[in-house]
């Protein structure tokens, strides 16, 4: 598993480049940025193996931000595919040793391409993923998720997570003390999420089962997750069998 960063001004550009890396299993994105400030404060902080860079972006373009992570002493530099509507740029990006250049609009296609590389190219020891653990499948989930709000960086442990509620195309993760509104989908935060500790009860909510205090049958035959906090949640009938198995084994 690659941990990669995507830098963009361009928020539709960033938007279509996450999704085509959704079917990108290797990859696994770390935190998003849109001004050259921002990505170097986020490289510095997620430590990605991969960072896919636009070349115009404000402050600095893509190429000064290589310049000042390459001065960095306190961690490994990350592989680069700069994301870009100019072809012009093509030479210098591959003299600073950039792994791919993709000219917008690029296809899918052209972008596993470009993954490919970047796995090819990855040292083994770097892809042990500090941020993840592994269940005892052997599949590896976050430990923490990175994104920016309210114009800060946030590095938010997954067990400090009470529920996560989905609200159009957004989601909204909650813990004791606040919440964030993130431009993700239910499907996708899910996966990165450990199914011991978290669960699915409703096409909308996700809970932390540490969190649970109970599962209540409703009168009218409907079922609720009450957490801990006082919150209620819809369940969906399919799932109460799960639930009943995971907190019972917790």
């Amino acid at each position: 598993m690659i941990h990669a960063v995507l830098a963009d001004d361009e928020v539709l550009a960033r938007q279509k480049l996450h999704l085509l890396l959704r079917d990108e299993p290797e990859i696994d994105i770390v935190g998003e940025s849109s001004t050259a400030t921002d990505t170097i404060e986020l490289v510095r902080e997620t430590r990605p193996e991969l960072l896919f860079l636009d070349i115009r972006m404000p402050g600095m373009d893509g190429f000064d931000i290589v310049g000042a992570l390459s001065a960095e002493t306190t961690f490994t530099m990350p592989s680069i595919i700069f994301t870009t509507a100019y072809d012009q740029y093509a030479v210098r990006a591959f003299e600073v040793h950039a792994i791919d250049y993709l000219l917008k609009p690029f296809t899918a296609e052209r972008l596993r391409s470009a993954v490919q590389r970047a796995l090819a190219r990855t040292p083994p020891e770097l892809t042990s993923n500090l941020n993840k653990r592994s269940s005892r499948e052997g599949a590896s989930y976050s430990t923490r998720l990175v994104f920016k709000s309210r114009g800060r960086i946030v590095f938010l442990p997954v067990s400090d997570i009470r529920w996560i509620g989905a609200e159009e195309n957004y989601v909204r993760v909650c813990t004791d003390t606040e919440n964030h509104l993130l431009r993700e989908t239910m499907a996708h935060i899910e996966e990165r999420l450990d199914p011991e500790m978290f669960l699915r009860v409703h096409r909308s909510s996700i809970v932390n089962l540490q969190h649970v205090k109970e599962v209540r049958n409703e009168l009218n035959g409907d079922c609720t997750v009450v957490m801990v906090g006082g919150q209620k949640l819809a369940m969906s009938r399919g799932y109460r069998s799960r639930i009943t198995e995971l907190l019972i084994r917790s």
